[in-house]
């Protein structure tokens, strides 16, 4: 499935100690969520925030909503559920438990 997703962010509301330097630049870490069945009242589909580290996260600790994230393109296709790849099934694995 592709899918065509626009972000706006509060640049201003960046902690900036979370900025760090890379090899070929200074980087920022976000993390968004996104929803493409459901808008809100403004149209978006989700929002996007800067990321947490394991230990935040364990600690629950959330960071400010940087901005919004909008779907604008989806080719329509959508998820498969897993498929069986062949085996035996269930009653067939019955048929050989010896009680």
């Amino acid at each position: 499935m592709k899918v065509g997703i626009s972000v706006r962010i509060d640049v201003t509301k960046i902690d900036k100690s979370r900025l760090y330097k890379g090899a070929k630049g200074t980087y920022l870490d976000l993390t968004t969520f996104v929803d493409t069945e459901q808008q809100d009242q403004y149209e978006n589909n989700g929002f996007i925030s800067q990321s947490t580290t394991k230990e935040e996260r364990e600690a629950q600790v959330q960071t400010p909503i940087l901005g919004n994230v909008k779907v604008f393109f989806t080719d329509g296709q959508t998820e498969k559920p897993p498929q069986n790849l062949g085996g035996v099934s269930v009653e067939e694995m019955d048929e050989d438990i010896p009680f």
